[in-house]
């Protein structure tokens, strides 16, 4: 009898990433995905702990698996990413000792050792699983998840690990560890990879992307892909090499920091024809001394010629931007700020997200969250009208013009895919154009999506 998984992910796209990569692991030892927890034999809860409402979703996801883990003690339950962390599996042990195995971001080979051990896997077939992990390359045979093959048009490459900036704020270097880069000869030969298995774009991942590279200093033999040029940065020459490989179509990189994004790397974005004309670049607020309490090391007037140097370079871009709002000590008039920026700069879209106190950071430690919380959810709420009213207004400009749209899915009888600069579209058409770059005549357009028609023969 086969053995059946299931993996519930919550947050970012490097979680999304990770819990690919643990079912391709998976399926490399036979096993089968399953459509329920309960219908698996193993059942692993990626996390995510960025915020406090995701925090409270995985809490009640793991209660839910209490009496299921009663009913059926011989089922495999794991927990891995920012809620374990590399150092806090002991506290969570105790608190949920239901749970097998706490895994922590990225690697889940403890849990391919653990089925081995119990029988539940080939040990040959688990050291090939872990080593699918570990590198995700073509000489460790890594293929996409069978839910996945053949059907996946766009993918994620994590290309940096963990982060060591540390804005005061943030958890994710308490949980995901210091930043380092993956060589850049296996980002290429995973890249290739994906696409030789129908994959059309390809996502770089980093807490900060811009950052690719910077520990290996000067060093020409740690990029293991050939020497960068004079002046070169290692992100702009991975878009560069990246723009070699036959058949992939798009390249994007997420996420950026307005003090690492260089000029070489926007002239790369432009020069590309694989690059998307798409930068996430978070600005967090718009006041300077909300910016200096967050330890983000730009004022509102370095992201404002940021911006302006972005639009220059590439004409074509759409920006995308995070701002936390109700941060410790936040002001009315210093909201204010924040608001008259997003409402100078007009940029595509903006994640609003309310802050929330985050163990072991520096604003947790240092500053009383003390911004009433339906404070912070108005100030939320303004900015999300504001950026409807501002998305709707640039996407406006499109109707009646034909744009180029990867189509990634179909939902609901229709196909949807994305444009370069990240406008989702979404259109009626007989046929198969999955993973299809399709000319799309725009009819409708709102601040959220765009709606089209493949133009007929002959206009």
């Amino acid at each position: 009898m086969g053995y059946a998984y299931y993996i519930w992910t919550i947050g970012c796209a490097m979680n999304v990433s990770d819990s690919q990569r643990l079912a391709a692991a998976l399926d490399q030892l036979g096993y089968a995905p399953a459509a329920r927890a309960e219908e698996a034999d193993v059942v692993v809860l990626n996390t995510c702990v960025v915020r406090q409402q995701a925090e409270d979703k995985i809490y009640g996801r793991l209660g839910s698996l209490k009496p299921l883990k009663a009913r059926r003690p011989e089922m495999v339950v794991g927990v891995m990413g920012c809620l374990v962390g590399l150092r806090n599996s002991e506290a969570l042990s105790r608190r949920f000792p239901w749970v097998d195995l706490f895994l922590p971001p990225s690697d889940p080979r403890r849990l391919l050792d653990a089925l081995a051990e119990r029988g539940m896997a080939d040990e040959g077939r688990a050291m090939v699983a872990a080593e699918v992990v570990r590198r995700c390359s073509i000489d460790a045979g890594f293929m996409l998840p069978l839910a996945e093959q053949g059907r996946l048009v766009s993918a994620y490459v994590p290309i940096v690990l963990g982060c060591s900036h540390a804005c005061t704020y943030c958890i994710i270097p308490y949980r995901r560890g210091p930043e380092r880069s993956r060589p850049m000869a296996e980002v290429l030969a995973e890249s290739q990879a994906l696409v030789a298995q129908g994959v059309k774009e390809i996502t770089l991942l980093g807490q900060i992307v811009d950052r690719y590279g910077v520990e290996w200093g000067s060093d020409p033999a740690l990029p293991a892909a050939g020497p960068l040029a004079k002046d070169e940065l290692p992100l702009a020459s991975l878009l560069r090499r990246m723009a070699g490989i036959e058949r992939l179509e798009r390249i994007r990189f997420s996420t950026s920091h307005p003090n690492w994004m260089s000029d070489d790397l926007l002239q790369a974005v432009a020069a590309l024809p694989q690059a998307c004309e798409h930068v996430e670049v978070p600005v967090q607020a718009g006041d300077d001394e909300v910016l200096a309490r967050m330890r983000r090391g730009y004022t509102a007037d370095d992201y404002r010629r940021l911006v302006a140097r972005i639009r220059r370079l590439i004409p074509t871009v759409a920006i995308t931007t995070d701002v936390i709002v109700g941060f410790p000590g936040e002001t009315a008039a210093q909201f204010q700020r924040t608001y008259d920026l997003l409402a100078e700069l007009c940029l595509d879209k903006v994640h609003v997200a309310r802050y929330s106190p985050r163990p072991q950071t520096l604003a947790q430690r240092r500053y009383p969250d003390d911004v009433p919380p339906e404070e912070k959810e108005r100030r939320r709420q303004a900015l999300d009208d504001l950026q409807r009213d501002i998305a709707a207004e640039i996407n406006r400009a499109l109707l009646g013009k034909t744009v180029a749209v990867l189509v990634e899915g179909k939902k609901k009888g229709r196909w949807w895919g994305r444009t370069a600069t990240n406008k989702l579209v979404f259109f009626e058409a007989e046929g198969e154009w999955l993973g299809q770059l399709v000319a799309v005549r725009i009819n409708w357009t709102g601040p959220w999506s765009l709606i089209g028609e493949l133009p007929a023969a002959g206009d």
